[in-house]
């Protein structure tokens, strides 16, 4: 092997060791993982009934535009549907 294949080799595995320093250095530990984990937005009950609720609305809202024929009245469903927030507030 010449010189060179061996210095972009050694260079590659540097990189490589720095990458991977960088990376243990900055991910959080278990305890900040379990932290993260019980602050999202799922674990809150009432949060995760209105995503419910919103998600079967606009599922439903699809499929009634799915089977109308009229693309006006489709587009009109999709622009105005229930889930869309008007002036801050959600229907």
């Amino acid at each position: 092997m010449s010189r060179v294949t061996i210095l972009a080799s050694k260079a590659l595995v540097g990189a490589l060791g720095v990458v991977y320093t960088v990376f243990s250095v900055i991910s959080p530990g278990e305890e900040r993982k379990k932290e993260l984990i019980q602050n999202f937005p799922e674990a809150n009950p009432v949060r995760m009934e209105d995503t419910r609720r919103r998600n079967a609305l606009v599922m439903q809202s699809l499929k009634d535009a799915a089977e109308d024929s009229d693309l006006d009245r489709a587009f009109e469903v999709a622009r105005n549907g229930p889930w869309v927030c008007r002036k801050g507030h959600q229907k």
